[in-house]
């Protein structure tokens, strides 16, 4: 191997000890009788210090002709001692240029020289070698596991359900048609439909990470036509409100397990991450559009709130309660999808709710129809042709039990919670309208 130790690993017990290190060339100095080369890994910077009376000619040599982010493995003794940047240095017996690395670069890796987003994005590869931003992928990392470590302890099982579907989840607008040998196919907007098939099935708490697509002609910061979606349904509920309880314990045991176990990383994003306390607000909806109406912001019963009413909505909850994670409660029934259930002494009002985290939607989710002739009649009074849908609705035909679930967006939850600007920043490879490369 070309590495026995990262650079976080090298610590006061090696002192003395031959080790090998491996990375990019971070920086080079020649001062004449002494030469330095700094090599970056994933965990940090090290130090090779090339005296010329300590090394060989070859190492004495080769170092000045190094250039920025060549990819290079270097064995020697390692030595502690305050004299070097890092309170430690290699003294080299062998470096290896494993790559060169053209120049100019299409991107500064250190930084110095700020990138366009646009940029950054064509050269990826290269501008994850800025350690701030390989810290959001490092966080990201951490979600993803505790969200599946929440789930386990939790009891639910986790399930993958098909991302090629014959049928639209909410409707056709969204969906992204395909060929599937003789039939028309698309790519899935939701696992919605095939998570609540689950309910009938005994499993009770399923849930799901997986990718979702949405053919929405959009440009903004907050969208994307490919995403990661964290999903769950739960059976045998009595209200909406016990899925709520399970969607704030999970959020909330992940930002808490995100400032515990990246502390590194946060550090270097100089951003302070707040832990919210439960339980999270509740709003209905009604009473938002009254808040809004009162701050100058008038939207009729019945429409969206949109994103100038989510932000003001966000700026009140946390001027007026210091809170950043509420959830939006009691929507019109005609605002939200068939599978909603609806209230029975207020038609008008559906089961639903959507977590709101620093004034943008993360989360929406809510109680189901479970029976079978309500929820036939709630599709075809969406316009939708309940035929189509004879796969799904077949479930509810032999023992659905209540349930509920709901869908958080995992891009979403890390861009609010490191309160960046754009979603793009924390998703490797975007998909927009216009970004199909890399």
């Amino acid at each position: 191997m070309f590495r026995t130790h990262y650079s976080n690993q090298i610590t006061p017990e090696l002192n003395g000890q031959k080790i090998r290190v491996a990375g990019w060339v971070y920086e080079v100095k020649d001062l004449g009788g002494i030469k330095f080369v700094w090599i970056r890994d994933r965990e940090g910077i090290i130090q090779i210090t090339a005296p010329k009376k300590k090394v060989s000619e070859e190492i004495f040599k080769l170092i000045p002709k190094l250039n920025s982010e060549d990819v290079v493995a270097a064995e020697g003794i390692v030595n502690f001692t305050p004299k070097a940047k890092l309170g430690f240095e290699i003294i080299p017996e062998k470096i290896i240029v494993l790559s060169k690395s053209e120049s100019p670069l299409p991107l500064d890796p250190t930084g110095k020289v700020k990138a366009e987003l646009d940029t950054r994005l064509d050269n990826r590869f290269i501008d994850l070698r800025k350690p701030e931003i390989m810290a959001l992928f490092r966080i990201r990392s951490s979600v993803f596991k505790a969200v599946r470590d929440f789930f386990h302890q939790e009891g639910f099982i986790e399930i993958h359900t098909p991302k090629i579907i014959a049928t639209a989840t909410e409707g056709g607008t969204e969906l992204f048609p395909m060929k599937y040998f003789e039939k028309d196919a698309f790519l899935a907007q939701s696992p919605q439909l095939y998570k609540q098939i689950m309910m009938a099935s005994g499993l009770d708490k399923v849930f799901e990470i997986a990718p979702i697509f949405r053919a929405e002609e959009h440009n903004t910061t907050r969208h994307l036509n490919e995403a990661w979606s964290i999903d769950a349904e739960i059976a045998f509920i009595e209200h909406e409100d016990e899925v709520m309880q399970v969607l704030e314990k999970l959020v909330a045991y992940t930002i808490g397990y995100v400032k515990e176990h990246n502390e590194k990383e946060l550090k270097l994003l100089n951003f302070e991450l707040e832990e919210p306390k439960l339980p999270f607000r509740r709003i209905t909806y009604t009473k938002a559009l009254e808040i809004l109406k009162d701050l100058g912001k008038d939207i009729p019963w019945g429409e969206d709130i949109d994103t100038e009413g989510e932000k003001i909505l966000g700026q009140y909850i946390k001027e007026t309660y210091d809170e950043d994670l509420y959830f939006l409660t009691q929507y019109p029934s005609e605002a939200k999808p068939f599978y909603i259930m609806r209230y029975d002494d207020k038609p008008e009002i559906c089961r639903a709710f959507d977590l709101e985290y620093r004034g943008i939607e993360i989360t929406s989710g809510g109680q189901r129809e479970h029976r079978y002739d309500i929820l036939k009649a709630q599709i075809a009074e969406k316009g939708l042709n309940p035929e189509s849908f004879d796969f799904y609705l077949k479930a509810f035909r032999y023992g659905m039990p209540p349930h509920g679930g709901f869908g958080l967006g995992a891009e979403r939850l890390i861009k609010q919670m490191l309160n960046l600007q754009n979603i793009r920043e924390v998703i490797l490879f975007p998909r927009d309208r216009k970004r199909l490369t890399p």
